[in-house]
Parts: structure tokens; sequence; C-alpha cells
């Protein structure tokens, strides 16, 4: 089977990422895109983020009716702070009967020579790559690249915990459930 994996702290998890994808599951030769949970990722602040297991439920029942998405939590067995090709070395000794992709942003893809052994994971992973604004693609690493144009959303998760902490309301930001997961358990509120 063919697997995108979308990696993020997804704190909280929003309508901009479920949207991108489905996209890609919908627009690609992809047979599932998984939510890759990270319950630390090395290059954000830990005390910023909502409890990891509360970012994984939230994750989780956004894409709940959705067979395409699954969400992941791969990198809780792992040694934290969670990277990229650790991951996909784990998944690809763990599941050998899958091909995986790595679904990221332009943004992410600009960064990428500050990952963790990102020639590896150039050498040995397709690349699916969706807009963002901002970041023109120039592929200079000769990577296995797929550009989409993804629909694009001026949306994120600190604008989500920033209305949260101004007492805005987050209605159409992010799935029904998850909001009101996040408004039952005072999520984002300090």
């Amino acid at each position: 089977m063919k697997i995108g994996l979308f990696f993020g702290s997804f704190n909280p998890i929003h309508n901009g990422h479920l949207i991108v994808a489905s996209y890609v599951a919908n627009n690609t030769d992809l047979n599932q895109v998984w939510l890759v949970v990270s319950p630390q990722n090395p290059q954000k602040l830990q005390s910023t983020l909502l409890n990891e297991y509360d970012r994984l439920h939230l994750a989780q029942i956004a894409v709940e009716e959705d067979n395409q998405l699954r969400v992941s939590d791969i990198e809780f067995k792992l040694p934290k702070p969670s990277y990229t090709i650790d991951t996909l070395t784990y998944l690809a000794e763990q599941y050998p009967q899958h091909e995986f992709s790595v679904i990221l942003g332009g943004d992410s893809f600009y960064n990428l020579p500050k990952w963790k052994n990102f020639e590896t994971i150039i050498k040995n992973y397709r690349l699916i790559v969706y807009r963002r604004e901002g970041f023109e693609i120039l592929d200079t690493y000769g990577a296995n690249l797929v550009y989409l144009e993804a629909p694009l959303l001026q949306l994120s998760a600190t604008l989500i915990r920033n209305n949260r902490k101004g007492g805005i309301t987050i209605r159409y930001l992010v799935p029904e459930k998850v909001r009101e997961e996040i408004e039952n358990n005072n999520y984002f509120k300090d």
C-alpha cells in the first residue's frame, strides 16, 4: 500500500491540516494518508504544546469518519524528540510491505537542510510538497518530488490558540467535534 506521512505537532489539528491531507489523498496515487502526531518536535518548545495524548485524541476524532485518513502514534513509541528520519526508518522496518512518502509544505521543504539526515530522506523517499505562501519550491536537492497546488488557507494552530486565549470562537476553524472537545476541556485558555 502507498502511504503518505503528514507529520506535525497538530497543536491543535485544524481544518487546514485536514484539507491538505484530504487533497493529497485524493489527488495522488496514495492509498492512505497517515497524520503522524509528533509528541515533541525538535524545532518547537515543549512548553507551548498541549499534552501529546490530548493532541493525539483531537486528531483521532477529527478523522474518525474518513477512511483515507488515519492518525498514527508511532512517534510515541520512539525516543524524543521526534526526528523524521528515525520515524521513517522504524516504519520501513515495521511495515516493509508499504511504500512511504513524506507530505510537507513548501516552508518545510525550504527548511529541509535543517532536518536530521535530510539527504537520506531525499534519497530514499518521495516528497509530496504542497504550496505555502511565500515559499517557492526550487528542487536543488534532486529529490523525487511531487508538487501540489493544494487549497491554501490562512489558518494556523497559532490562530486557534490565540482565539481561545482571547475568548474568540474557533467554530469553523476546526471540526465541530474537535471544537467541542477543546472547549469542554478548556484547552488553550491559559
